[in-house]
């Protein structure tokens, strides 16, 4: 029996959940009787059933006798649903091949230990790099209660992601920009600075092609003295998701007042050298359930999370195209490294290429 190859088929499933199922993982599941798959499955959302039981429902009467493939170690506790486990032994399924354990410190080890004693056959460890790798998210927020961070950004091929107007529209094409937006949807929230509010009036919100019905992420403005107007097009919006201005103690009461009646949320966050100190912010979003967090700009804010050490992921896209100065808005503002041994490494490098825009994906080497 293949292991690998319905292993991979229960991960391209799990897929399917991303952006629906924070803070619950991506989780896929197929069952093979005979060699032949009799039932499919994943999570569509948190408080939906689980991949396993989407499976052993879709497979019926064939499940008994059967083999569970499975992305992540099934539940053994009750939580918003019933436990995993117990719809696994009722089914009559003989064995479950796992991808990984689960990684929360909480039922770490649970319910496969739990299936091992009542006569399940179990294998562990089948694509489970892979599986890692695609909830990513999940397991830094279960160990750290800190979002998975990751910065986007768009630049000419001599690193700006602006004219010296501040012009940024556009950097790159339609399918870079329709992946980005790919981008929000699969995060909770979005995070620029003041500064590109005043130059961009952004929305921040998901816009997909096709009637995907992507979902908006929590939109997050740093903005330490609170300069944002009331008119900002983020007031605006015909969005489910939150608005949430992060500012800095010294700030108007009567100016708070004013934007939380536009509908905003204001968090108060300690600052560092004049700027919000990323660090306590990462617990603070934390805190609030926020798994994952986009950072898109601007290169201020871009260069202080790098320098903060909160960024896991980057997805740089570089358009075929050359500013042809230095008066440009870079990637990264103010002070860098003194010594080229002294950047920022990234590793596990992809490289991608949309239409005529390439897009450098890799994880900040820790």
């Amino acid at each position: 029996m293949n292991d690998e190859y319905f292993m991979k088929l229960a991960l391209g499933l799990a897929k399917k959940g991303e952006g629906f199922t924070s803070p619950n993982p991506m989780v896929g599941a197929v069952i093979v009787k005979n060699g032949k798959v009799v039932g499919k499955g994943y999570h569509h959302a948190a408080g939906k059933a689980h991949a396993e039981v989407n499976a052993i429902n879709d497979a019926g009467a064939l499940a008994q006798g059967s083999t569970l493939y499975v992305t992540l170690e099934p539940c053994n506790h009750t939580g918003r649903t019933p436990p995993c486990t117990e719809k696994i032994l009722a089914s009559g399924i003989r064995r479950v091949v796992v991808a990984m354990h689960d990684p929360n410190p909480g039922v770490k080890g649970g319910g496969i230990d739990y299936l091992k004693h009542r006569g399940i056959d179990i294998k562990t460890g089948v694509c489970e790099d892979r599986a890692k790798r695609l909830n990513e998210i999940f397991i830094k927020y279960v160990k750290t209660n800190r979002p998975f961070t990751i910065i986007k950004c768009a630049a000419t091929l001599d690193g700006r992601i602006a004219t010296r107007t501040g012009d940024s529209r556009w950097v790159t094409g339609e399918e870079a920009r329709e992946f980005a937006h790919r981008l929000r949807h699969a995060v909770d929230a979005i995070m620029v600075g003041i500064h590109t509010v005043e130059k961009d009036d952004p929305s921040l919100t998901t816009r997909l092609a096709n009637n995907f019905g992507g979902l908006d992420p929590v939109r997050i403005v740093l903005d330490t003295h609170l300069k944002i107007v009331e008119k900002a097009k983020l007031f605006r919006l015909d969005s489910d998701s939150d608005t949430i201005i992060i500012t800095g103690h010294s700030v108007s009461e009567d100016k708070k007042a004013g934007i939380e009646q536009r509908g905003a949320k204001i968090i108060e966050s300690p600052v560092k050298n004049g700027l919000i100190d990323l660090n306590i912010l990462m617990d603070r979003l934390g805190a609030l359930g926020i798994t994952s967090l986009l950072i898109e700009g601007g290169s201020r804010v871009i260069a202080s999370a790098l320098s903060a050490g909160i960024v896991e992921k980057i997805f740089f896209f570089f358009a075929p195209k050359i500013l042809g100065g230095d008066d440009g808005v870079p990637i990264c503002k103010g002070q860098g490294a003194d010594l080229m041994k002294n950047c920022i490494p990234v590793k596990d490098i992809n490289v991608r290429q949309f239409g005529k825009d390439v897009m450098i994906q890799g994880y900040i080497d820790k």
